[in-house]
């Protein structure tokens, strides 16, 4: 069997290049530009290539270094899962934004990662969730004049 297709760079290459494509997709048929600016399909439509683009690179740059003679290393199964455990917290995000919005969720992604995932003490791990949701809030709200979701919990108050 082929080495590199043991190599956790390949498949994971291939995902986000297939989560990529799935972005440009959706992305394709939404305004790219409009008389404000920036229309819902401009940054995701340029995250999405950049992701295809890169994935690209790491599948070919995976298959172009294996070492024929090189014995397949075995799968480490507690970095697998950590970070499946990652992606599971990031799905979780993803699933929860609409409801607690875009400053909780990913306030919460932050802490679990650093806290959970890195073993950081509380006060770091806060300091950065905190910080974070509300420089990415500032940023995109103030800076680029777009709305994030606020959540349909705080839609009623």
């Amino acid at each position: 069997m082929n080495s590199f297709i043991r190599r956790g760079d390949f498949w994971a290459g291939l995902a986000l290049a297939a989560l990529g494509t799935y972005v440009v997709t959706q992305a394709w048929g939404w305004a790219y530009m409009t008389e404000e600016g920036p229309g819902p399909g401009f940054f995701p439509l340029w995250y999405g290539t950049v992701m295809v683009v890169l994935s690209v690179l790491l599948v070919v740059g995976t298959v172009l270094k294996q070492d024929p003679r090189a014995r397949p290393k075995a799968l480490h199964w507690g970095e697998m899962r950590r970070a499946m455990t990652c992606w599971a917290a990031l799905a979780a995000c993803v699933a929860i934004i609409k409801f607690v919005g875009f400053m909780i969720a990913f306030g919460l992604l932050t802490w679990f990662i650093i806290a959970i995932m890195f073993r950081r003490g509380q006060a770091d791990a806060l300091a950065y969730s905190i910080g974070g949701a509300v420089g990415f809030y500032a940023l995109f709200t103030w800076g680029l004049e777009l709305q994030l979701p606020i959540g349909t919990l705080f839609k009623s108050l």
